[in-house]
Parts: structure tokens; C-alpha cells; sequence
């Protein structure tokens, strides 16, 4: 597909085009072509700032060690320059309403460290080859709240509008099974933060390299998720479990949570949309967790095209293990010197609340990697249409699976000057793909009890 077959479909879909139908054999020809396997443009831009995709990471660099943080491979970069306060106008087309709204509020400590763009992104040979063979059969099925004939890969290379586009984000790889051990902190306006920990173990049924369309349909699960509060004392043991569904419109997420005060399980249908997001200090909601994740219903999406931007990528010396959260946890935003930020080109997605329902926000503007489908920033507005929250993803390859993936997600309430940093593990351990989880042992209510009361 050329770029004029692109800027085609972008305009349909801004013009409220919602064809739901699964792209030609012969438009699927571009994907390995002009685009690489997951959808993104191989070429690089014209002034040569966005190189051409070369394949990503393919391999550790010589001195990784296999279950510790990942290795810069790009320490020996050279900054290109820094944006401040004093320089968005400048470069006002390569930033997001939500970053400008941060130099505003924070001129003498937010900024933007500018380094050469490094495409990294990369997948699994069995990931590229099962997204190519979804871009001829995937389809959005209930209004897109949920998909069919499709599995393993990336199931819209090709997007034709926003809710293929948010459900690339949502079905992008991550490994069969994750385990994470996860830090969050919500500093106050001074700085001070008490540290939340949380176990996780994540089960990805729609991306086992063994998945077949037939049996997610049937079974209409994606994956099983479970949360454990370890610290602190007055939190811990507090659980959730999750069954998140292929089809939302035909079962929603079945959700359950173990309190300790009560010792029992409880069904949990509030642990979507809005529901504010386990000890955030109601600085996120629950559909915030992973930048976006739950049924799509309560929006019209919209694919509003392409732009070259600044998003924070290859965060690799933010997600060192000799940086310690004291280094990162700063008041107002998180220390700026350890974010490397790069010039990509990114899909724009705004999701508007449907007339009649009800959210927290009004409109989120998304912008998502076109290399992985990671959603990079996200722009919160309230009712009132003013900008409220926004939110930052700092991604690596984790290239001992392949994946990109975030090492840390911060969202920032404009109102409060709080903010909420999810993903710290700097000095916990780094997430592990190794393991690999007994539905029974892990994700059933009575193992829920069982991690509850540890």
C-alpha cells in the first residue's frame, strides 16, 4: 500500500467511515513491503529525522544478562538538543496539546531531551507472519466491542478506522506470561510518596504462538490477570483477579476481588471503565491501567490519520536497575533527565463519549507508536472540554522475547499537580516472560483467596 492508499483511508475514517470489513488480498500485499509486517510505513520520512524500519532490535547486545534489566543499546547516543519552556513555539508541530499543558504549568523543570530516533521495534517471526494472514480475515464483530478470525498477531495491520486501530493496542504482544513485579507511587505536591506494590501475573491466551481464532471465539477469553497488593501492611493481600473476554458485548470482563477485612471473594462488575484503578488515590481510572484496556463501548472512535511527534521511546536508562525511585519520583513530574524522547510517526485516535453515557472523560486523544501499536501519549478531557489528565508511556524493546512494552506509565492530573507513576521496578526486579501459569494454580477464585491471604 502507498502512502496516497494510506492518506485515503485516513481521510475516510475522518469523515466518520466505519467499514467494519477485512482489508484485499491485494492491499494485505503491502504488509513486508511498504509496510512492515505489523502495519507501520518501512520508509523512513522525508528529511531523513524517522529512519526506514530495518527490523528493530533482532538481538541482546553482548552484555545482557538474561533476567536482569535490559542494556542500554543505546547509551553512547548524543542528545540532538533539548525542548523547554522557552522553545515550544518552536517546535509546536511535534507536540501533543498534553505536553505543551505540561511546559506551561512546569517552565522551570518539565523538558524534553531529544535523541536520534531509533526504530527498535520488533516482534517474533510467528507474530509478523500471523498478522499478515489477520489483515485478510480479522473482523470487528457487536458494534467493535469485541473481533473474530483472528489471533496471535497484530489483528488490523491495516486499520480502516479507530476501533481497529485501539484494539491493535489492545491485542499487541506482550509474551504468553507475564510476571511483574509492580511499584506505583502518587507523590504530592512536595514530592513525598508512599510506595504501593503489587504482584502480577498476566496469562495472554489470544497471543500463544499455539492460538487459533476458533477457540478464543468459542471460549471468548484474551487473557487472565491477577493483581496482589504486597505493601504496604494496610493494603496488603488485597486482590484481583480478571477474566478480560474476546467478544465485550457478548460477556463483559468477569472480574473478582478478595478483601482482607472481609476474607472473602466478591464479584467485582465496578472493575471497568471509570472505576478509579487500584490505589491510585483516584488519580487514573481503571480502563487507564496499560494506557487502555476494556471494552471500547462507552466511545465513538476515531481514526484521525498520521503526524510526526516527539513520545517518550527507549527508555532505557529510566528503566536501569542503578536508578532508584527517590531518582525518578520528583514534585510535579517525574525527573525529565532520565526520559529519552525520539521523532515517530504515530496513528491519532480520538475517542468521543457516546451522547447518553457516562465517563469520566469526555474525549481522549491517543497516540499510538506506528512500529508496535503502543499507545505513547494520551490527552484527557473532562466535560467541560478542557484538558484534565495526561498520560505518558515509557517503552523498551524487551528484546529477550522480542516485545515493546512499557517500563513505566505516568499519568498527570492537571488540576492537582499530582501525578501517578505506575511500573516502578527499578529496584524490585525486572518483569519475567519465563514462567508459565496454571489456570487452575493462578487465576481461579480460590487461588485468588489463596494469594489474598499470603
Amino acid at each position: 500500500m502507498n502512502k496516497n492508499n494510506l492518506l485515503a483511508i485516513a481521510v475516510m475514517a475522518s469523515f466518520g467511515f466505519t467499514a467494519q470489513a477485512k482489508v484485499s488480498p491485494e492491499q494485505a500485499k503491502a504488509l513486508g513491503d511498504t509496510l512492515t509486517p505489523v502495519g507501520a510505513e518501512m520508509a523512513g520520512n522525508a528529511d531523513g529525522s524517522i529512519p526506514a524500519w530495518n527490523g528493530g532490535i533482532t538481538k541482546a547486545p553482548a552484555n545482557y544478562q538474561e533476567g536482569k534489566f535490559h542494556t542500554n543499546p543505546y547509551g553512547d547516543d548524543k542528545m540532538l538538543y533539548t525542548v523547554t519552556a522557552k522553545d515550544v513555539a518552536k517546535y509546536d508541530a511535534l507536540l501533543t496539546p498534553g505536553v505543551k499543558k505540561m511546559f506551561e504549568l512546569y517552565p522551570d523543570s518539565f523538558k524534553i531531551n531529544v535523541y536520534p530516533t531509533k526504530r527498535s521495534a520488533s516482534y517474533p517471526q510467528f507474530i509478523y507472519d500471523a498478522s499478515v494472514a489477520n489483515a485478510t480475515t480479522a473482523e470487528l464483530v457487536s458494534g467493535g466491542n469485541g473481533l473474530k478470525n483472528a489471533a496471535i498477531g497484530v489483528p488490523f495491520p491495516i486499520p480502516q478506522n479507530g476501533l481497529e486501530a485501539i484494539w491493535n493496542h489492545i491485542l499487541r504482544y506482550r509474551g504468553s506470561d507475564a510476571h511483574i513485579l509492580r511499584g506505583q507511587a502518587a507523590p504530592t505536591a512536595s514530592g513525598s510518596y508512599t510506595l504501593v506494590k503489587t504482584d502480577e501475573k498476566i496469562k495472554f491466551l489470544y497471543s500463544r504462538p499455539d492460538a487459533n481464532a476458533a477457540d478464543l471465539e468459542k471460549d471468548n477469553l484474551l487473557f487472565y490477570f491477577k493483581q496482589v497488593v504486597t505493601s504496604p501492611a494496610r493494603l496488603a493481600g488485597t486482590a484481583l483477579l480478571v477474566h478480560e473476554t474476546m467478544d465485550q458485548e457478548k460477556e463483559p470482563r468477569n472480574a473478582w476481588t478478595y478483601n482482607t477485612g472481609q476474607r472473602r471473594v466478591r464479584r467485582a462488575p465496578n472493575v471497568a471503565f471509570d472505576t478509579p484503578g487500584t490505589a491510585s488515590d483516584g488519580l487514573r481510572t481503571t480502563d487507564d491501567f496499560d494506557m487502555y484496556n476494556g471494552s471500547p463501548s462507552r466511545y465513538n472512535w476515531e481514526l484521525k490519520g498520521k503526524k510526526e511527534i516527539l513520545i517518550p521511546y527507549n527508555d532505557y536508562k529510566l528503566h536501569g536497575e542503578d536508578v532508584k525511585y527517590d531518582d525518578i519520583l520528583k514534585p510535579g513530574h517525574i525527573n525529565m533527565d532520565l526520559v529519552r524522547w525520539e521523532k515517530h510517526r504515530v496513528w491519532e485516535v480520538e475517542a468521543t463519549l457516546k451522547d447518553g453515557i457516562s465517563h469520566l472523560y469526555k474525549t481522549r486523544t491517543f497516540y499510538l507508536d506506528e512500529d508496535s501499536w503502543q499507545v505513547s501519549l494520551v490527552d484527557l478531557y473532562d466535560k467541560r472540554d478542557e484538558l484534565y489528565r495526561v498520560g505518558m508511556a515509557h517503552a523498551v524493546n524487551y528484546y529477550d522475547l522480542p516485545t515493546v512494552w512499557t517500563t513505566l506509565e505516568v499519568f498527570y492530573d492537571l488540576s492537582s499537580g499530582r501525578y501517578l507513576a505506575m511500573g516502578l521496578d527499578n529496584e524490585d526486579g525486572v518483569a519475567s516472560f519465563e514462567e508459565e501459569f496454571s489456570v487452575q494454580k493462578e487465576f481461579t477464585t480460590n487461588s485468588l483467596r489463596r494469594s489474598g491471604r499470603r
